[in-house]
């Protein structure tokens, strides 16, 4: 599994921030990181009032999701 983890942070107070992730069963880290901007664009466009402050991928097991 592929995470793409990010931090987004309110666009009326950009020192309000939260991390969120999307996570991918069927993508590399390299697909992960050249897909990453339109996903994290689809992602600001259905929460406008949210700005993308950082991003990353990771591979994540299925222990670490289940804590």
């Amino acid at each position: 599994m592929i995470e793409l983890l990010f931090v987004a942070c309110l666009s009326t107070a950009p020192d309000e921030c939260r991390e969120r992730s999307l996570v991918f069963t069927d993508v590399s880290p390299m697909q992960c990181l050249m897909g990453a901007q339109p996903e994290l664009a689809k992602w600001t466009a259905s929460h406008p009032n949210q700005k993308i402050k950082s991003w990353r991928c990771r591979t994540v097991s299925f222990a670490e999701r289940d804590t």
